[in-house]
């Protein structure tokens, strides 16, 4: 009897559509690569290893973002090495534009660019911040303070709709 091979031929890609399924616990809308946590992916035989950086270091939902990664790519017959990076930080310029069309979408309005410059609160209070219902930029902070860290949440005078605004981090 002959001993047969059990080697695996998986690309990079097929494990990005494969996290690119899951979608984030908190806001399911949008897929953990759209909210740019995932940061790298790397095939090395059987073993995939996949390096993500968290929205904050204590979020909630850490744990269950590595269980559905391993899970994936269990699923796709390989043996997974999920490593949350801690020497990083997740920046709202991650969300790729996917996802900040599917934030939209939803009713929450995505995060304006780091590049426009460092937040502040008179920025938070004041600013482009437009309606993902209606579009309006005649919007008001309700709060600062929303669900998560992340996210505070806003007003729409136009259409007197509430809505979550992310933070620009």
């Amino acid at each position: 009897m002959s001993g047969s091979s059990n080697t695996l031929s998986l690309e990079p890609d097929a494990v990005w559509r494969a996290l690119e399924a899951i979608p984030d616990p908190e806001i399911p809308v949008i897929s953990i690569v759209d909210l740019g946590v995932v940061k790298d992916v790397r095939v090395d035989g059987q073993r995939v290893h996949v390096d993500f950086t968290p929205t904050f270091m204590g979020c909630p939902a850490l744990e269950a973002m590595r269980s559905q990664m391993e899970d994936a790519i269990r699923a796709l017959g390989a043996e997974p090495d999920v490593h949350v990076l801690h020497d990083d930080s997740w920046s709202t310029d991650r969300i790729t534009p996917e996802g900040r069309q599917k934030l939209g979408a939803a009713g929450f309005a995505p995060p304006a660019p780091r590049s426009a410059g460092e937040p502040t609160l008179v920025q938070l209070e004041r600013g482009p911040f437009r309606c993902p219902w209606c579009g309006s930029s005649d919007t008001r902070l309700e709060n600062v303070f929303g669900p998560t860290p992340c996210r505070s949440l806003r007003y729409c005078n136009a259409c007197r709709q509430p809505f979550e605004q992310f933070k620009t981090i």
